[in-house]
């Protein structure tokens, strides 16, 4: 990924050409970010963009890492697939919980003063899980981790947003995600070989020195001169608001499901399954998590890059998301089949395809009013996170239905039940925006048109 690239997406400088470039019409600078919104290309892609977007990359690597752990988790505690799936999926309940009081103090603080917070308590947490001895206090740490990095996406995406070209948004969402996929790749084989070094109370322990670091480097590149924040928290009116806009609710309709299934499975149950139902040893299962995660990164920027081109052709982003969302449907329906020639290129295209569920958060910072981009992050993110935890704990219930063989092994067809109820309950959504499509299609060629942007029914 190269750094210019990177950089082109943040507004010219001053020496830019007005004209081959023209401004946004933002209100009044009332943020840090804000304020360095004229700044060199380099000011803003090392000020504004690289400290969330390492904040992104904790968030995935500590999200992601218990799908390597597993093994040894289970061989320390004893862990049934419903003891691992609340462990893991802990996570995203307290990254809901967070949500709320990030946006809070994001309004009032800044995105910066907030980064520099969460990562904080993220590698309290950490530290937390190193020293913890009993599921209770694995649990309760694992919670605090995902209270610490909760909101890293909501505060890199309002961040961002307040430095980028509207037009260029989709691209600036896509290397953020890039930079997540490098955090849930660097959670496989990475941590495998760290493993060889020591053991998972070492690693969380390491993780906790690291996130601690990116925290202190966040703080220390913020813009030294800053308008005082000004704007207000959100609302229970303003969260009523969001859920009342008809283009957040057909965004929804179609994506969230395929969007929690996506965090909740390629979490943990992505690697589970290649050990139980394809017996791949867990070397192998570390190296194609680490392809699977690796794929994130082209997966995102595609789906960046992709989306403005359809834009400029007059097709509106909920379409793109269809087909995306139907192809991720399609791999679920191979794993179903359970077509085992295929297992280690199911487990890559699984997250691969996934990635285009990220175009939410794009299509809501597009599509609803500038009052309204704050509140709907909060709202969406909520949403994805309850989901995800949902899915990870739920899916965990089911396969420990059947009984493990003799080496801990759970049957094919459990895995294959669970992604069978995992499709029928993304169908829906999909019948739903074709018939919807189908009906609009003699009035307008795009199921969401620029005119519905912000309206409410």
């Amino acid at each position: 990924m190269r750094t210019e690239t990177i950089r082109s997406i943040f507004w010219r400088g001053k020496d830019a050409d007005p004209a081959a470039s023209p401004a946004p019409d933002l209100e009044p600078a009332t943020s840090d970010v804000q304020k360095t919104a004229w700044q060199p290309r380099a000011a803003l892609f090392f000020t504004v963009f690289l400290p969330f977007a390492l904040g992104q990359y904790m968030h995935a690597l500590l999200r992601n890492v218990n799908a390597v752990l597993v093994p040894d988790l289970v061989a320390s505690l004893s862990l049934n697939p419903g003891q691992l799936g609340l462990l893991t999926s802990t996570f995203f309940f307290s990254v809901v919980l967070a949500q709320l009081p990030t946006a809070y103090a994001l309004e009032r603080h800044g995105p910066h003063k907030v980064q520099l917070a969460m990562l904080l308590l993220a590698a309290l947490g950490a530290l937390m899980f190193a020293y913890g001895q009993t599921l209770t206090q694995l649990v309760a740490a694992r919670a605090v981790i995902g209270f610490g990095v909760g909101g890293t996406m909501m505060v890199a995406v309002k961040a961002i947003s307040a430095g980028v070209v509207a037009e260029r948004l989709p691209s600036s969402v896509g290397f953020l995600i890039a930079f997540g996929g490098l955090g849930s790749a660097s959670a496989t084989l990475p941590v495998r070989r760290v493993l060889e070094l020591t053991d998972w109370r070492g690693l969380f322990i390491a993780l906790a020195v690291l996130t601690a670091a990116i925290a202190v480097f966040a703080w220390m590149v913020r813009p030294r001169k800053s308008a005082a924040p000004t704007g207000k928290a959100p609302t229970a009116q303003a969260l009523l608001d969001v859920w009342r806009n008809r283009a957040f609710r057909k965004t929804i309709m179609l994506v969230l499901l395929s969007h929690t299934i996506y965090w909740g499975m390629q979490g943990l149950w992505i690697g589970r399954w290649l050990s139980d139902v394809a017996r791949f040893p867990e070397g192998t299962v570390a190296y194609l998590l680490y392809l699977s995660m690796a794929a994130v990164i082209f997966g995102a920027i595609a789906v960046g890059m992709i989306t403005e081109w359809a834009k400029r052709r007059g097709i509106a982003p909920l379409d793109v998301a269809a087909v995306g969302v139907a192809g991720f449907v399609l791999v679920q329906c191979a794993v179903v089949l359970n077509h085992s020639p295929t297992f280690a290129q199911l487990a890559v295209l699984f997250t691969l395809v996934g990635t285009i569920t990220g175009i939410e958060y794009t299509i809501v910072q597009q599509s609803l009013p500038r009052e309204l981009a704050g509140p709907a992050s909060s709202c969406l993110n909520m949403l994805i996170f309850i989901g995800a935890f949902l899915v990870q704990a739920g899916f965990g219930q089911l396969i420990g239905l059947w009984a493990p063989d003799a080496v801990g092994h759970y049957p094919a067809i459990a895995y294959r039940v669970g992604f069978g109820v995992l499709v029928l309950l993304q169908l829906p959504g999909l019948v739903m925006y074709a018939l919807e499509r189908r009906a609009a299609s003699g009035v307008a060629p795009i199921l969401v048109v620029e005119e519905d942007f912000g309206k409410t029914a």
